[in-house]
């Protein structure tokens, strides 16, 4: 598994984290990640090491390009599939809201790249695309 494929799934079972914090969790919700978890080939290997036989706890990226990171990785969850749908963007609320993000920005965030074709760029640019925005939107927020 490359590096980039293991953060990608970190931030999964970070994301499942809050979830199983939640007492009760929406089926919506729930299908979403469980699609996700699919469309990312999660393994029994990737419970048992990276998400700890799914006792994991949410743990909060320290740093800002973490938190960054771990949104661009969402992004990327949600276009496995290459459809939106609303009860993704509400998990993905839910995500930046936990790290510290307002909920807003989810909505602008993918407003925003609605326009690129994943398909035809190359993750790198996305992943510059989504890190500046959030960097603008944050500091803008801040003022």
């Amino acid at each position: 598994m490359n590096q980039q494929s293991q953060k990608i799934k970190e931030s999964y079972f970070n994301l499942l984290a809050i979830f199983f914090e939640q007492e009760n969790v929406n089926g919506s919700h729930m299908r979403c990640i469980l699609k996700w978890g699919i469309q990312l080939e999660i393994s029994p290997e990737d419970v048992d090491t990276i998400g700890r036989g799914l006792n994991s706890k949410f743990i909060s990226p320290t740093s800002e390009l973490d938190k960054l990171e771990s949104v661009y990785h969402l992004v990327q969850m949600i276009y496995l599939d290459q459809l939106v749908e609303d009860a993704e963007l509400e998990v993905a609320s839910i995500f930046a809201t936990r790290l510290g993000f307002k909920k807003s920005l989810v909505g602008d965030l993918f407003k925003s790249i609605a326009t690129v074709e994943f398909d035809r760029s190359s993750p790198e640019d996305v992943r510059k695309e989504v890190i500046d925005f959030l960097k603008i939107h944050n500091s803008q927020s801040a003022n």
